[in-house]
């Protein structure tokens, strides 16, 4: 499988990677415009962008840019993240050419019919009360929030639902015209792909686009911390715990990702065997470690009955103290194990390979080899996933978000307290 890299003269990029065996190919373009490139009056639009994709373009109505795509079997989606928003395609290789085009123009040819508009922000508000009536939705938000106060990196994607209320016509044109830009601009395709004709046809659908003169300037992201508690009568406490950890670039990244894994991410991991195997204080509790291009956070999430969240609590701070002295060379050696395994079988997916190549371009402006990463993963060794755990425990910033009948939990500083002893 070879991977290529092409960059057009006004700075969009493409990057692809042939999988030979194949008969189809997942191809899209990833936007860096993502919900830390809003201003606070916007927080929300991007989300509101991406619904309004499908809603119409002047070539295509709402019903034929779904026709197109199905009639040949296919399927078009897309998403928005904090960093990044993505519009892509499912085809078989002979219809490549339609998923490109119908991308295209649903990204140069938008109308934002205004009563389309008023559908979809029905839409959006109906997904803001939804993600309001689930609560290990919600807690993350709300983590989110306290680990990054006051940032663009720290708000909701889906935005409050008073904004939502106001985006008019102009202000998604005005988002479009500030941050979509070709050089903001990746187009990622995997499976059965060619290279050279795909830059042909990059260049002919987004060749004359100008460069945005964008007037944003993405504000870094500075882990705050502290904790936020709401009260509600639900039947568990939902209880989400930050640290503040390594970004994408850090080399830190990989032990990160192992400690978390060894920690809480699988059922052999501590977390699981000693908090529900062991002690039946839960039905779920996950650790995993996040990365954004400039911030990453070791995020813990579990829920539990109110009267065993102080236990819970509690036992996860011990453990979390026990993992940064008494990690073995076995659990080790199964989170990269596992790392490695979840990495390869996810590539298998042209879909996962599209979405790898456009972060790694973004991110790195290249796409590292597989080698190279299983080379990085199997660096991590036991006395650094030790040294990263005793880092967490003693040195990093943290945050916490409790929601349903806290009244028992403990307080964010008793438990760093409690870490630190």
């Amino acid at each position: 499988m070879t991977v290529q890299i092409h960059t057009l003269s006004n700075g969009f990029r493409i990057a692809t990677e042939n999988m030979p065996s194949m008969k189809s190919a997942s191809i899209g373009i990833w936007i860096t415009a993502g919900g830390r490139h809003e201003w606070a009056e916007q927080n929300g639009i991007a989300h509101f962008l991406e619904h309004m994709a499908f809603k119409g373009t002047a070539r295509r109505s709402a019903l034929q840019i779904a026709e197109e795509i199905e009639d040949v079997g296919g399927y078009i989606n897309a998403y928005t993240s904090r960093e990044m928003t993505a519009y892509y395609a499912r085809v078989l290789e002979d219809d490549i050419d339609l998923g490109l085009d119908l991308i295209a123009d649903i990204l140069l040819n938008p109308v934002f019919d205004p009563r389309e508009i008023e559908v979809e922000r029905g839409v959006i508000l109906q997904e803001i009360g939804q993600a309001l009536d689930t609560p290990d939705d919600i807690v993350f938000d709300w983590l989110q929030e306290v680990s990054y106060p006051d940032q663009p990196i720290g708000r909701p994607i889906l935005g409050p639902a008073e904004r939502v209320r106001s985006f008019t016509k102009e202000d998604l044109s005005g988002f479009v015209a500030e941050h979509y830009g070709p050089g903001q601009m990746i187009l990622a395709a995997a499976g059965q792909v060619d290279h050279d004709h795909l830059v042909r046809e990059a260049e002919r659908l987004f060749g004359h686009l100008q460069p945005v003169n964008e007037t944003f300037v993405t504000q870094s992201a500075v882990f705050g911390g502290g904790e936020r508690r709401v009260e509600k009568a639900l039947e568990q406490v939902h209880f989400a715990l930050a640290l503040d950890g390594p970004d994408y670039c850090d080399p830190e990244i990989y032990d990160a990702q192992v400690y978390a894994t060894a920690l809480g991410g699988g059922m052999s991991s501590r977390l699981f065997q000693e908090l529900r195997e062991n002690r039946g204080l839960c039905y779920t509790i996950f650790a995993q470690a996040g990365a954004y291009a400039d911030a990453g956070t070791l995020t813990i999430y579990a829920g539990t009955a109110a009267d065993q969240i102080a236990d819970l609590a509690h036992v996860t701070m011990d453990e979390m103290k026990r993992a940064a002295s008494d990690f073995s060379e076995a659990e080790v050696a199964r989170a990269r194990a596992q790392m490695k395994a979840g990495m390869l079988m996810g590539l298998e997916s042209p879909s996962h390979r599209a979405e790898r190549l456009a972060r790694m371009v973004s991110i790195w402006g290249r796409v590292p080899t597989i080698e190279e990463t299983v080379e990085k993963i199997e660096a991590v060794t036991k006395e650094r996933v030790r040294a990263f755990g005793e880092r967490m425990a003693g040195q990093a910033g943290s945050a916490m978000a409790l929601y349903g009948p806290v009244g028992d939990a403990p307080t964010l500083d008793a438990l760093r307290a409690r870490l630190a002893a």
